[in-house]
C-alpha cells in the first residue's frame, strides 16, 4: 500500500483509490507566458515519479494537466495585468502566439527530462463556457458578489476555507498590494474579471455579467471535474499553491457541489538558489535550454532532484549539478560493465526489490531508493546479470533512460585526437593537450588521465 503525505491532513495516509487499481491524477500545469524554469520543473519531475510508481504497481493512471493561457494575473490580490497580455507586449506578438510558443517550449522541456506527457492536456481558453457555467452555479447558490472590476467569491461562506494552508490567517493575498475597494475579505478572489473600459484585451469573452475573462482559480476546478469526476484521487502542484490557488479550488468545488475536489493533495517543495528562491519576477531563472547550452545533460538535473525528497527544499548550484552529472555518468558506465558476464550466483535479489518498493511506497522516498541502487551495484554477492536487470527495473520509476545506454563507440576522428593529445602530454605541451581535450568534449566525450593512460567516456 502506498503511504502519501496529504497536505490537507498534514500526515501520511494510506492511499486507497476511488476505483480499484485506477488513479485519477490532476497536476497543475504551467502559465505559458514565458519559459518554465528548473524550479518549476522540479515539481513536474516529482509528479512524474508519482505517476511511474503507480504504473509500476499495476495501476492505470488517468493523468490530466492544464495549460493556463488566460486569467493568471501578476498579483495574488486580483490586480495587475494578465501574464499572457504582458508576454504579448514584451515580444510584440499576439497572446495566442505567446501561448502556443511557450506551450511547445514546455513540452520540449519535459521531453528532455524524460517526463511522461499527461493523457489529457487541457487549455483554459477551451473551457470558457464551462467556467461561466460554474460561476453561474455559484451565483445561484449565493457565493458570489459583484464589484466594479468583476465577480468575486465570498470566502466567508465556506467555514473551513483555507484548511489546506493550515488556517485562514495564513492566506494573505493582499499583502503586496492595496486590497481592491469593496472586497469583503482579503481572501475573496475573482471568478470573472471585466475587461478594462479604456482598452480591448486580446483575450475576452461575453458573459452574463459583461465582457471579460475568467479568474485563474476557476479553470482547474472545471477541467479536473470534467475529465476525472468529483471527487478524484490526487491533485498535485508546487508548494506555492498551498496558500491561495488550491484553497480557492477547494472552496469552489465545495460551494458548487458540496463535495471535496480531491482525496489527496500532494505538493513539491521549492528549488532554491544560495541567494534565495528562484522566480521569474526576480529575473534569476535557469532553464533547461540554459543547461543544454552549458553542455549539461538535462537528465543530470533529474538525477539531482531524485537525491532529495520531493517535500524537502533542494539548494541548487552548478557544483551540485556537476556532481549529479558525474554520478549519472558513473551509473551509466557501471551498467555497461554489468552487461559483461560473470560467474557469480546471486544469493538474494528479492530483498533489494522489496526494499526498493518499500522506499518508493513510503511517500516516494527516492533518496533512499537511489542509495539502495548503489548498494546493489557494489554487492559482490549479486551477479552482473541480476544487477543489470534490477537497476533497469528501478529505472522504470527513476526515469533516467538507463535502458537506452549504448556501448561506447569511438570514431576514427576522436581516436586521432586522442593520439595527438597523448603525444602533446609526452612533450609536456599541456596547453595543446587542453585544447585537444576541449575538441574531444565537443565531439561528446570526456577524457580522464589515469596512471594507466588516457581513459575516455561518452558524455550522455
Amino acid at each position: 500500500m502506498f503511504k502519501l503525505y496529504n497536505t490537507l491532513s498534514r500526515k501520511k495516509e494510506t492511499f486507497r483509490p476511488i476505483k480499484e487499481k485506477k488513479v485519477g491524477l490532476y497536476t497543475c500545469g504551467p502559465t505559458v507566458y514565458w519559459f518554465a524554469h528548473i524550479g518549476n520543473l522540479r515539481t513536474y519531475i516529482f509528479e512524474d515519479v508519482l505517476k511511474r510508481a503507480f504504473e509500476y504497481e499495476g495501476y492505470k493512471v488517468k493523468h490530466v494537466m492544464n495549460i493556463t493561457d488566460v486569467g493568471h494575473l501578476t498579483s495574488d490580490a486580483d490586480e495587475g495585468e494578465d501574464k499572457m497580455e504582458i508576454g504579448a507586449k514584451r515580444e510584440k506578438k499576439t497572446a495566442r502566439q505567446i501561448a502556443d510558443y511557450y506551450t511547445e517550449a514546455f513540452k520540449k522541456d519535459i521531453k528532455d527530462l524524460n517526463i511522461k506527457e499527461p493523457d489529457i492536456w487541457t487549455k483554459a481558453t477551451d473551457y470558457i463556457k464551462e467556467q461561466i457555467d460554474l460561476i453561474k452555479k455559484l451565483e445561484k447558490k449565493g457565493f458570489t458578489y459583484q464589484l466594479e472590476d468583476g465577480i468575486y467569491f465570498d470566502t466567508s461562506k465556506i467555514k473551513d476555507y483555507g484548511a489546506l494552508a493550515g488556517k485562514r490567517e495564513k492566506i494573505k493575498p493582499g499583502a503586496r498590494v492595496k486590497m481592491i475597494e469593496g472586497k469583503k475579505s482579503p481572501t475573496d478572489f475573482a471568478l470573472w474579471k471585466f475587461s478594462p473600459k479604456d482598452k480591448q484585451r486580446q483575450m475576452e469573452w461575453d458573459s452574463p455579467w459583461g465582457v471579460g475573462f475568467p479568474g485563474w482559480h476557476t479553470e482547474c476546478v472545471v477541467m479536473s471535474i470534467k475529465h476525472l469526476g468529483i471527487p478524484f484521487d490526487i491533485h498535485t502542484g508546487g508548494i506555492d499553491h498551498i496558500s491561495i490557488h488550491h484553497p480557492n479550488e477547494i472552496a469552489q468545488a465545495k460551494a458548487a457541489y458540496n463535495k471535496k475536489l480531491a482525496n489527496f493533495w500532494l505538493h513539491g517543495e521549492f528549488l532554491i538558489l544560495k541567494e534565495g528562491r528562484m522566480g521569474k519576477s526576480k529575473g534569476n531563472i535557469i532553464t533547461i535550454p540554459t543547461l543544454i547550452e552549458k553542455g549539461i545533460d538535462p537528465l543530470s538535473y533529474r538525477y539531482l532532484c531524485l537525491t532529495a525528497h520531493y517535500r524537502s527544499k533542494l539548494t541548487f548550484s552548478f557544483r551540485t549539478l556537476e556532481a549529479a552529472e558525474n554520478s549519472l555518468n558513473n551509473l551509466r558506465e557501471k551498467l555497461l560493465e554489468l552487461r559483461e558476464k560473470d560467474n557469480v550466483k546471486s544469493k538474494d535479489t528479492k530483498t533489494y526489490k522489496e526494499k526498493f518498493e518499500k522506499y518508493i511506497k513510503d511517500d516516494l522516498d527516492t533518496p533512499k531508493a537511489l542509495a539502495l541502487m548503489w548498494d546493489l551495484i557494489k554487492d559482490k554477492n549479486i551477479s552482473n546479470k541480476d544487477k543489470y536487470s534490477l537497476v533497469l527495473e528501478f529505472d522504470k520509476i527513476f526515469g533516467l533512460d538507463l535502458d537506452k545506454i549504448k556501448k561506447l563507440k569511438i570514431s576514427e576522428e576522436v581516436k586521432k585526437l586522442l593520439k595527438e593529445r597523448k603525444q602533446a602530454r609526452e612533450k609536456k605541451d599541456f596547453k595543446k593537450s587542453d585544447k585537444i581535450r576541449a575538441k574531444i568534449k565537443e565531439k561528446g566525450y570526456e577524457v580522464e588521465d589515469t596512471k594507466s593512460g588516457q581513459k575516455i567516456k561518452q558524455i550522455f
